[in-house]
């Protein structure tokens, strides 16, 4: 086993050092100083990450004037730090979840939208010529038990029939054709999925956004965001905005100045490695297919190739609120192994992480604020780990809401944006719940 020394890696995300050629992407230059921010806009959104810049876009292309506002770099959030995945990303609740808590009928609209998603986020990439290193192979998901793989073709059945969901059950016999690994019981491919430079996606998007007259500002940290009688106005220390309509799109990042919604949602650690690179030979062995990767447990890992195909890309919870690479990166190599022991002397170049939302009910949420001090601010945010195409959709629809365009409208509208009693934003019980459900993983519960 190889030693894991923080000394050897870089602790920021791989994506930020290959771009093409493998030159750094420079996110931060897609950004101006606050001090060039003009006094009024028709519309403030906080946040430059696929949200925010979803829907400055949209906002931009119906002819109204944009800032994004990011308190360090476009991008510097999960939207520059996640695994690059792509799916429909099923309500957590599961059908079955939603059919008790809503209805048949809004239980089904919420699974079809979720594959609307997949086909509208793979569309819109290819109809912009976002180069982004879009690969549509599908993704293995392995049961690590056999009472899971089970369940993965229960589960399975029922979306076919429901959202025409294309997939093919693996047994274990027949698993080494998507993985180089015998840890699974089988799996499932779902042949829709797939996986994406996630920086290259952020830096596109925002490209896109510029083009036609949105403007980014970063760092610039909003302080304050209060009602005026027309609108809104942005505090920003020493600077302020004023604006028509406002929307805050800062998802696993929102800090203290949005108390309401900070209450709604729970940050939780997401860390990933990047390998050392690979042959060419160890790569096919490990991928045959160059398809992306997770598996039914508790602790749910992701992993996938890098676009250039040079190295693997391994991600996963970590079990701190902190963001302690020392970590992570030891605990994440030493799972990557237990999969693929062929990876056991192998170093890692790269070890970040970055903070999702989740929400109590596990679902995304979206709308406009309706009391307090943030009365009239439109949101979205919760996308509960599956956030690249969640959020690209999502910041679209709350932008189309902003423009009272219908097609705003989306399943999830009038969800109750619930929080708990005493919870301020800091998740402190998730250290625990993480860590039991490590040791329930470990032990095959």
């Amino acid at each position: 086993m190889v030693k894991i020394n923080h000394a050897s890696w870089q602790d920021h995300p791989y994506w930020w050092d290959a771009g093409p050629d493998n030159q750094p992407l420079e996110l931060e230059l897609l950004a101006k100083p606050v001090e060039a921010m003009p006094a009024h806009t028709d519309c403030v959104v906080v946040g430059a990450g696929y949200s925010g810049l979803s829907a400055a876009l949209t906002l931009a292309r119906a002819g109204r004037s944009v800032i994004v506002l990011d308190s360090s770099q476009p991008g510097y959030g999960c939207s520059g730090r996640n695994g690059g995945l792509i799916g429909p990303s099923f309500h957590k609740l599961g059908l079955s979840g939603l059919r008790a808590r809503l209805g048949e009928a809004r239980a089904a609209a919420i699974m079809r939208e979720s594959m609307d998603i997949l086909i509208w986020l793979k569309q819109f990439i290819k109809r912009e010529g976002i180069e982004c290193g879009l690969a549509e192979v599908g993704r293995f998901r392995g049961a690590v038990t056999v009472k899971s793989y089970d369940e993965l073709a229960l589960q399975a059945q029922g979306l076919r029939k429901l959202v025409d969901l294309e997939y093919e059950m693996v047994p274990q016999s027949a698993q080494l054709n998507h993985i180089g690994s015998d840890y699974y019981q089988g799996g499932i491919v779902y042949h829709q999925d797939g996986h994406l430079h996630p920086g290259l996606y952020l830096k596109g998007l925002a490209r896109l956004a510029l083009e036609v007259g949105v403007q980014i500002f970063a760092p610039a940290r909003v302080e304050q965001l209060a009602a005026t009688s027309d609108g809104f106005r942005v505090k920003l220390g020493a600077a302020s905005i004023d604006c028509g309509d406002a929307m805050i799109a800062t998802n696993g990042y929102t800090d203290p100045a949005f108390p309401y919604l900070r209450r709604r949602v729970i940050p939780i650690r997401s860390a990933l490695i990047a390998t050392e690179p690979l042959t060419a030979d160890l790569m096919r062995e490990l991928s045959p297919q160059q398809q992306g990767f997770g598996d039914t447990s508790r602790l749910m890992p992701y992993y996938r190739p890098a676009p250039d195909g040079s190295r693997m890309i391994f991600g996963g919870r970590a079990l701190n609120l902190a963001d302690r690479p020392e970590n992570y990166a030891r605990d994440l190599h030493r799972l990557m192994t237990r999969i693929f022991p062929q990876l056991r002397t192998t170093g890692i170049s790269h070890a970040w992480s970055g903070t999702v939302a989740y929400t109590f009910d596990h679902a995304p949420h979206i709308g406009r604020v309706t009391e307090g001090p943030m009365a009239g601010v439109y949101y979205a945010m919760g996308y509960c780990g599956s956030g690249v195409g969640r959020a690209s959709w999502f910041g679209r629809k709350a932008a189309l809401k902003m423009l009272c365009d219908p097609e705003g409208s989306t399943p999830l509208d009038d969800l109750t944006f619930a929080t708990r009693p005493l919870y301020s934003g800091r998740p402190w019980f998730l250290p625990a719940i993480l860590r039991w459900h490590s040791l329930l993983d470990r032990f095959g519960y």
